[in-house]
């Protein structure tokens, strides 16, 4: 689950269970976490935001993926430590109407 797509620069994210984040990757060299949310609820529940996170091993990108509740970890080890894990918002996935 770690690469780069070496033809855009960016991080390749694989879909997850997850009622909170839809889809997620990290690109070793640069130490990155790609996080893209779910937006919307039911039928209109899709992809949202796509956040970037620095300074996150391959190692706590392994102790994530593998993590019982994305969410839960996200919210417990990530989200709580922006100091350590800086972040920002990379894009938003345009939804058809």
């Amino acid at each position: 689950m770690t690469s780069t797509n070496p033809v855009t620069g960016r991080i390749q994210l694989f879909d997850v269970d997850s009622s909170q984040i839809h889809s997620i990757g990290h690109d070793a060299d640069s130490n990155t976490l790609s996080i893209r949310f779910t937006r919307g609820y039911g039928d209109k529940r899709g992809p949202g935001s796509l956040y970037h996170y620095a300074n996150f091993s391959a190692e706590e990108f392994q102790a994530f993926k593998e993590a019982e509740s994305l969410g839960k970890h996200f919210g417990a080890y990530i989200k709580p430590f922006p100091e350590k894990y800086p972040y920002h918002k990379v894009a938003e996935q345009q939804q058809a109407a």
